[in-house]
């Protein structure tokens, strides 16, 4: 991506995320966070005591729960409004990083043992330039997982049109959530292993409740189930 592009773009996020609230951000510990977390840990293979850098942290929604594992956590956002936010609710507990994904290399010395980041990849372009840039700041050997809508689910477009603060706009990437696109930009990057795992199919005001919550976990252990998945896990790792 051009750098007037890219700068065009990153203006464009940071008004739709600094200026508006968006409820689907809220700090919440709950049976849907909770369940991405796990997923993208199992994922990630982690052990206590290693590093984690997560991309597009945000407010924090999940990087609370992740940061009361054995970890060390940095979070990283391309906005300091939403990192202040992050910052005030961990109590200072969180370390934070800001940039720009692709110029993360440019911004920390520190190497990480693995990357992850929720509902993030669907904000960005230039997915080689995404996942060079993060292979940078990586151990030989680190994992890294995102968690994604899938792309042909059509409940995604219905949230878009349906929820106050949502613009087609701000998804710019939504329709490129597909194995075919992501897999291929971790391995041109230099990943190895790289996959995507569909899981899920309720949003949290179902999987919230007892009996969704159950529902869902019984739906994914079926097989014949013709109604695609909800969320997805793209993962790689670096050679060792």
């Amino acid at each position: 991506m051009k750098p007037g592009l890219r700068d065009a773009h990153n203006a464009y996020q940071r008004q739709y995320y600094d200026t508006e609230d968006h409820a689907r951000l809220a700090l919440t510990d709950s049976p849907y966070v909770r369940n991405h977390v796990d997923r993208l840990w199992q994922a990630l293979r982690l052990q206590g005591g290693e590093s984690l850098f997560e991309v597009g942290a945000g407010p924090g929604k999940f990087s609370m729960v992740l940061a009361r594992r054995d970890i060390h956590l940095v979070a990283n956002d391309l906005s300091p409004v939403l990192l202040g936010k992050l910052a005030s609710a961990s109590g200072g507990r969180i370390e934070t990083l800001c940039c720009d994904i692709r110029q993360v290399a440019g911004a920390t010395e520190a190497r990480f043992d693995h990357a992850l980041g929720f509902f993030v990849l669907h904000h960005l372009s230039d997915f080689p330039a995404v996942f060079a840039s993060l292979a940078r700041v990586l151990r030989p050997g680190a994992r890294v997982a995102f968690c994604e809508p899938v792309a042909w689910n059509p409940l995604y477009y219905l949230q878009i049109l349906f929820t106050p603060n949502m613009r087609f706009a701000g998804e710019p990437a939504l329709t490129q959530m597909r194995p075919g696109v992501i897999l291929p930009a971790m391995r041109s990057a230099g990943f190895v292993d790289a996959s995507a795992t569909g899981y899920g199919y309720f949003p949290p005001f179902l999987k919230n409740l007892g009996p969704g919550d159950r529902l869902e976990q019984w739906m994914d252990r079926q097989s014949w189930i013709p109604i695609p998945h909800a969320f997805q896990i793209f993962s790689a790792r670096l050679p060792d």
